[in-house]
């Protein structure tokens, strides 16, 4: 199985939100006040238990695939520096070339299953990668959405569970 799993607002999340209530870092990235709202991602951190989980679905036989807002070479290697700091599981670090939306991306690996955060800060769904995919290619591919800076811990441990959640 593989799992696409989206990073900002899904697994990882600007330190200074860590002791603030999901709700007050959404205002805050959605008014881009402080840290929060800048584009400073070199000090995100890994959002609850995530990493606890995405190694349990690797450790079933997963293929992990994470997929970055980040577009250049220095952003995306920020994100996967922060990614090994963390000791998330491995997994390719994918994100949009020139020209590319997320489903572009999305279309081209053809994960089993996305995870995703819901983007309530930057506009919604008009903003996530599931809903942009081609009609076609959607009845392949799982979608999880979960609430922006809400982690993913409770999602179920047992990667074939993800299926039917």
């Amino acid at each position: 199985m593989r799992i696409l799993i989206f990073t900002e607002g899904t697994v990882l999340m600007h330190r200074g939100g860590i002791l603030l209530p999901r709700e007050k870092v959404v205002e805050l990235v959605r008014n881009r006040e402080g840290p929060l709202g800048s584009e400073y991602f070199a000090d995100s951190v890994p959002i609850g238990n995530c990493v606890r989980k995405i190694a349990a679905w690797k450790s079933q036989g997963a293929t992990i695939l994470y997929l970055t807002s980040r577009r250049t070479q220095d952003e995306v290697q920020t994100i996967r520096n922060i990614l090994a700091k963390y000791q998330f599981p491995y997994g390719e670090l994918l994100f949009r070339k020139a020209g590319d939306e997320y489903r572009d991306v999305a279309e081209r690996v053809l994960p089993d299953v996305i995870v995703e955060d819901d983007c309530e800060s930057i506009g919604g769904e008009e903003e996530m990668t599931y809903p942009r995919i081609k009609s076609e290619l959607k009845m392949r591919i799982k979608s999880i959405v979960v609430r922006e800076f809400g982690g993913i811990d409770h999602l179920p441990d047992d990667v074939s569970d993800l299926l039917v959640c």
